[in-house]
């Protein structure tokens, strides 16, 4: 897979997100963003698919990962979850984003998929405070792996 650009698709779930709080997918850089809604979403759930492209492998030897949901330099990959008035929710008294890093998606999760399987990671959506989690968000274990 290191020779070709391929599609790799993604999911993110928020798990315990804070109850009438948005949140949507950022695609694009900050002032040209469009904002994607969840695919599903429950009281204990929000689910994001998406897709970033792998072209080749990074200077560390892992996946390059490109696409417009993609952030950051080559070496700190994320994709950003808005929340609140950031996502777009009128009158919400949260204005934040969290960062969801990609940089733990390895060769071996990736060669791993099956057809029709995404490569999944759960984050928690509430902060230890009771506010919506934001800023670089820990994934839950076992980290990104086929689903």
């Amino acid at each position: 897979m290191t020779a070709e650009r391929s599609a790799l698709p993604l999911r993110i779930v928020v798990d315990q997100p804070v109850p009438c709080v948005a949140l949507a997918l950022q695609r694009g850089a900050s002032g040209k963003a469009t904002l994607v809604g969840p695919v599903h979403s429950s009281a204990d759930a929000l689910v994001f698919d998406f897709e970033v492209m792998v072209d080749g492998s990074n200077a560390d030897g892992g996946p390059r990962l490109l696409g417009p949901f993609v952030q950051g330099p080559p070496a700190a990959r994320f994709v950003y979850l808005n929340i609140g008035a950031s996502a777009g929710q009128i009158g919400s008294p949260w204005q934040r984003r969290a960062k969801v890093p990609l940089g733990a998606i390895s060769w071996q999760a990736i060669e791993a998929l099956s057809p029709g399987e995404r490569l999944t990671a759960h984050f928690n959506g509430t902060a230890r405070d009771g506010s919506p989690a934001c800023a670089t968000v820990p994934i839950l274990p076992p980290g990104w792996t086929p689903k």
